[in-house]
């Protein structure tokens, strides 16, 4: 469809979770884009979308598009692990604004930096059923061996703020163990929820483990895209660089959210149909 003109320079960019755990690739966008808006949508009334049928999974992600467009974005971000595995390939084509999820970025960086090609990944089961990363890896370096673990009960202990003690290193060695034994050298953080639990999956894994969190090399991406379009805004931040929007109980979103943004979580929306 060529290149698409997405807008003035002044729009905000438009990120989008199923839920919390976006905020952890909006934390980034901000501090490699500090000079943009941002406008975060958190589909908090049906998360998660880790256990929904591929159908349902496309219309969910649809409709979070759609809001977004309303607010004008020149950018979609989609901070979800399982819509941009299972929807984002075949909806992209019918949108003319561009679109990033957080799969190919950080394909891009593993396949670059695994060292001995053996390469993990840990995500929701929904996105490790889709093989969605594993493909991508294998159509950039089909030679790089795979190794893909659903890790369910990370994300209720990181929502419960459980991000160490006994119990999460236990869960992390039950979870883990089999990717050790395949002497992986990269695993891919394939949610966005798991970066908190860097520390805990670092110390099990080992510090010559790369680990690759999503969130940081989609912001690269978004920054890269932005300059190739000349959207870059140029001025100073604005004072309220962030507004979120969800659609159910934003004092809870609130709370959780800040944990994950790294700061007090403010202008929040709560969506009423």
């Amino acid at each position: 469809m060529g290149r698409y003109r997405m807008g003035k320079s002044d729009n905000p960019v438009g990120v989008f979770d199923s839920g919390i755990g976006g905020l952890t690739v909006v934390k980034e966008l901000l501090r490699v884009l500090p000079q943009e808006r941002f406008i975060y949508f958190g589909d908090t009334a049906r998360v998660p979308y880790g256990n929904k049928s591929k159908e349902t999974i496309i219309r969910f992600t649809l409709e979070n598009i759609l809001f977004l467009l309303k607010q004008d974005v020149k950018l979609v971000v989609i901070a979800c692990n399982t819509s941009s595995s299972i929807a984002l390939p075949l909806i992209k084509q019918y949108f003319r604004i561009p679109i990033l999820g957080v799969v190919i970025p950080a394909v891009k960086e593993s396949v670059y930096a695994t060292r001995n090609k053996r390469i993990g990944i840990i995500g929701t089961r929904a996105t490790i059923e889709s093989g969605t990363y594993e493909r991508e890896i294998h159509r950039l370096d089909p030679e790089i061996k795979v190794f893909a673990k659903s890790c369910p009960l990370f994300v209720p202990l990181i929502e419960e703020g459980w991000l160490e003690g006994n119990v999460v290193e236990k869960v992390v060695r039950d979870y883990l163990a089999p990717l050790k034994e395949k002497e992986i050298d990269t695993l891919i953080l394939a949610c966005t929820h798991y970066p908190l639990l860097k520390k805990m999956i670092k110390k099990f894994m080992g510090k010559e483990i790369l680990l690759i969190d999503s969130a940081r090399e989609v912001a690269i991406e978004a920054k890269e895209l932005l300059n190739q379009e000349s959207l870059l805004y140029a001025g100073k931040r604005r004072a309220s660089a962030l507004a979120c929007y969800v659609t159910d109980k934003s004092d809870i979103f609130q709370e959780i959210g800040s944990r994950f943004l790294g700061r007090r979580l403010e202008n929040i929306h709560e969506i009423k149909d």
